[in-house]
């Protein structure tokens, strides 16, 4: 494996736009069709605990299942509290021994590494459904981009089933690199609020 990629630009880029989302789009769709803002935001907070548990291989919140995604357990203090998270996850993810051995993220066991990617790509991905949403810029560094790529496309034949992101949407090869992940994770590039 390269050197691992250091999650906390990710996570900080994430954590600010949970921060910054105004009560008032909570209720308002997302591109992913089965969650609102205020859902989203829920789902990254247990996705959050989930991979910070799979870096140092403990059990705990959001390793034996999908996180929740429901806006109604957003506790008062969520805009604090979300963003520590995402601070601890970059921070666990720091420890080389995290990216070693297996662990568990989402009830699925893999490698470590890999698990580490995933975790890059939930914060890069769901970084730009928030930032569609609640209609911010969204500018991921290239670098992340392209590993959450390279990530994605290697598995494209291992997946037995149904993708874990859904069906792809199709974009032309020529697209810029954050189209070709959205749409490789199900979402459709075009997507806008007043579109849902």
């Amino acid at each position: 494996m390269n050197a691992a990629p250091d999650l906390g630009p990710a996570a900080r880029r994430l954590g600010d736009l949970v921060a910054g989302a105004p009560d008032d789009r909570l209720a308002a769709p997302t591109p992913c069709a089965e969650y609102t803002v205020g859902d989203l935001i829920d789902h990254i907070g247990g996705l959050a605990l989930g991979f910070t548990y799979a870096a140092t291989k403990s059990a705990g919140e959001g390793t034996d299942g999908r996180p929740s995604g429901d806006a109604s357990r957003l506790g008062d203090a969520w805009r604090t509290e979300i963003p520590q998270r995402l601070g601890a996850l970059a921070d666990a993810w720091r420890d080389p021994a995290a990216w070693t051995g297996m662990t568990q993220a989402g009830g699925v066991k893999l490698p470590g590494e890999v698990a580490g990617m995933f975790a890059l790509d939930e914060l890069v991905v769901h970084g730009w459904d928030l930032a569609r949403a609640i209609g911010r810029p969204y500018e991921p560094a290239a670098a992340e981009v392209e590993a959450c790529l390279a990530l994605l496309t290697g598995m494209a034949g291992q997946i037995d089933g149904e993708s874990p992101f859904g069906p792809p949407v199709r974009v032309p090869d020529a697209a810029p690199p954050l189209d070709r992940l959205v749409g490789l994770t199900g979402r459709d590039p075009a997507w806008t609020p007043s579109a849902a």
